[in-house]
């Protein structure tokens, strides 16, 4: 008895002791809980993956990038330095950066144009071009055809600053601004040889000395520049760059209403390109300055999007509501005929025991195809783009795909489709041996490049068709080996690896027996 008390009092020690540990154990979660959540509060910051932004000191140089011209009227993007525009010294040169910027037809190269944090700049000459006939009757044509600049700052594309109707200036944020323009009465072609460089900057601290570029609108004008004096400069003497124009002020910004004429594009006719800068300071964060691109800076209202989703859902509702009517009223239909047979005598119920609706072809339901390969490779291809979509979008949703980085979304979609190549031999392997087939080889091949081969090779025809055109959308040729590299490299051993695997796994088990004696299909009346 001494035994057995001592035992049950150790044991109601052992037990209190846990307790005691448990409840301490408790507390010092529930204090680290709560260190947290104060320390979180305290804490605000955000984080755009894959983006740094880019702090620049007053007076540190801004550089300006041009891309590829576009048009809405063509679908041919045009190189910036095709046109008699000036050039940087050095002669120009790409600043493109990943695979996926050549792909989608961007050509970023650097630009002449200097400017400098927080450093006002007035009628600053760049250069002045004399047209001859190829580069008159060239420029002519792409103003004609509604060419539009896209320059860029910090990864920020221009926005245009423009007139309404009324007279009022307004900005648009996609598409880029004119070349020019062509009068309604005279039909004559006018270039934008003037440009008013607007950047917004933010400082994050007041107390620090750094600056981040938030906004960038460009107004474009078109001046027929004249010298005081009547000076007439031939583009090179030294002279010309010190030299004052009557037509704009060294000291003020250029405005509208000091235009007298506007430059008039014609055969040996002599341009001379200048530009302002101003700054002016925003309360705009550096991680929300992409949302005056997305709001068209509140013209267009965020209840658009919305009603855009709502609309969308509704109609998947509808649809699917539709599609289940259907399908329950036709159940109703086959089990109410289920029923008056079970009611029939036995000799009635044999007789139409075979006379029963979409149970007839339940023997015939998991049958091969008649072209059971080229079944596999289709699906094996559809679930292969299917993973890579939805890869895509959630890294897009997650940040990673920032439109800060162009050509990332081409780039990650090329990557996921050569991983996914995996997926496609696996569910294509499968499914073709749950069909008793037995060109394996062939199918895996199949696989791996009948739907990239001839999306391949579309890509190279209209590659080539652009490079004859001239367009900057037409890919470098290293670019293209670059592609077929990583599919014969890459997607195609994943697909032959997943195909491994799949003809290695248990085959397919279906809920029916198929029969041996396909059902005769009745012909349609």
């Amino acid at each position: 008895v001494g035994f057995y008390s001592f035992s049950v009092f150790g044991r109601s020690n052992k037990k209190t002791e846990r307790k005691e540990m448990t409840m301490a154990s408790m507390k010092r979660r529930w204090a680290a809980i709560l260190l947290a959540s104060i320390t979180l509060q305290s804490i605000s910051g955000f984080y755009i993956p894959g983006v740094q932004p880019q702090t620049f000191q007053s007076g540190d140089e801004v550089p300006m990038k041009v891309n590829s011209m576009t048009s809405i009227h063509t679908q041919l993007p045009r190189d910036y330095y095709r046109l008699p525009f000036c050039q940087p010294s050095g002669g120009p040169k790409m600043a493109s950066e990943n695979l996926g910027e050549f792909l989608t037809g961007n050509k970023v190269q650097n630009s002449p144009y200097t400017i400098n944090m927080l450093t006002e700049a007035y009628c600053v000459k760049v250069c002045q071009v004399k047209l001859a006939a190829r580069d008159y009757m060239t420029l002519k044509l792409h103003i004609k055809r509604g060419y539009h600049n896209n320059w860029i700052i910090d990864n920020l594309p221009s926005a245009a600053v423009g007139l309404t109707a009324t007279g009022q200036k307004q900005k648009h944020y996609a598409g880029g601004f004119p070349i020019g323009f062509v009068a309604s009465d005279t039909a004559e072609a006018y270039v934008y040889n003037h440009v008013n460089i607007i950047i917004d900057y933010h400082q994050r601290d007041p107390d620090v000395a750094g600056y981040r570029v938030v906004g960038f609108a460009v107004e474009p004008m078109s001046i027929k520049h004249e010298f005081q004096g009547g000076y007439e400069w031939d583009g090179q003497e030294t002279e010309g760059w010190t030299k004052q124009l009557s037509t704009c002020s060294s000291n003020a910004h250029m405005e509208r209403s000091m235009i007298r004429a506007n430059q008039v594009v014609r055969r040996d006719e002599r341009i001379l390109y200048t530009y302002d800068v101003t700054w002016r300071s925003s309360d705009t964060m550096w991680a929300s300055r992409w949302d005056v691109y997305l709001n068209e800076d509140h013209l267009v209202p965020a209840q658009v999007h919305w009603y855009s989703i709502t609309n969308s859902i509704l109609v998947v509702v509808f649809l699917s509501l539709l599609v289940i009517s259907i399908l329950v009223r036709n159940l109703k239909r086959d089990i109410a005929g289920y029923n008056a047979i079970a009611a029939l005598a036995d000799e009635e119920n044999d007789e139409d025991k075979e006379e029963t609706g979409w149970k007839l072809v339940h023997a015939d339901v998991f049958r091969p195809p008649s072209a059971s390969m080229l079944y596999t490779v289709f699906v094996g291809t559809g679930v292969q783009i299917f993973i890579t979509t939805l890869s895509v979008i959630c890294f897009s949703a997650v940040g990673f795909l920032s439109p800060a980085r162009r050509g990332s979304l081409m780039t990650a979609s090329l990557v996921f489709y050569m991983l996914c190549g995996v997926v496609a031999g696996y569910v294509s392997s499968r499914l073709y041996k749950s069909f008793r087939g037995r060109q394996w080889q062939l199918c895996t091949i199949l696989t791996a490049t009948f739907f990239p081969g001839m999306a391949f090779f579309v890509f190279l025809f209209f590659n080539i068709v652009l490079y004859f055109l001239h367009s900057s959308a037409s890919a470098p040729f290293l670019d293209v080996v670059i592609v077929a590299a990583m599919w014969c490299c890459v997607s195609i051993p994943l697909v032959f690896l997943g195909a491994y695997f799949g003809y290695k796994t248990k085959t397919l088990e279906y809920p029916t027996v198929t029969s041996t004696i396909a059902r005769a299909i009745p012909k349609p009346a």
